[in-house]
């Protein structure tokens, strides 16, 4: 396999999803294609679909939480990078991204737990769970890190 030169790559748009109860805790969940790798909803933007609205299609798709039940009180104050490892690069998203720009919006969830579905039509979660920003951190895969150092950092007067 030849080696890809990643510069010549775009980021796919994406937006994540921070979504916190009342206690200030935030929803994770563990990858159902990498245990042990916990992370927030997030997912692609779809052509002419704006953040916002793709933000609470991603939070329905892979929690089945109804936008009914959370309420929209912060984005992140501009769109943040991070890119693919290298064993990555050239596998996920049929190669076409060096890796995401993300723009991440903050939710309250104002249901109960009952109301998280993450057996969804095409699940990305195998179990959920409720973490403290320090936890949240700790948990998630070593390349998004910084990311979420970032987005808990903008947000952190919301969180546990």
């Amino acid at each position: 396999m030849k080696n890809i030169d990643a510069s010549t790559l775009p980021y796919r748009p994406c937006v994540g999803v921070v979504l916190i109860n009342a206690q200030g805790k935030v929803f994770v969940g563990e990858r159902i294609d990498t245990p042990g790798a916990w992370q927030m909803p997030q997912g692609g933007i779809d052509a002419g679909e704006a953040p916002r609205d793709a933000a609470l299609r991603e939070l329905w798709e892979e929690t089945g939480i109804e936008s009914s039940a959370v309420e929209v009180i912060a984005e992140t104050s501009d769109w943040l990078t991070y890119d693919l490892p290298d064993e990555l690069l050239g596998k996920v998203w049929k190669g076409k991204y060096r890796g995401q720009k993300q723009l991440w919006v903050l939710m309250t969830f104002s249901g109960t737990d009952a109301d998280i579905q993450i057996a969804t039509d095409h699940p990305e979660f195998s179990k959920w769970k409720w973490s403290d920003r320090v936890a949240l951190v700790d948990s998630i895969v070593p390349f998004k890190r910084d990311i979420y150092e970032r987005v808990v950092e903008e947000f952190s007067v919301h969180l546990a």
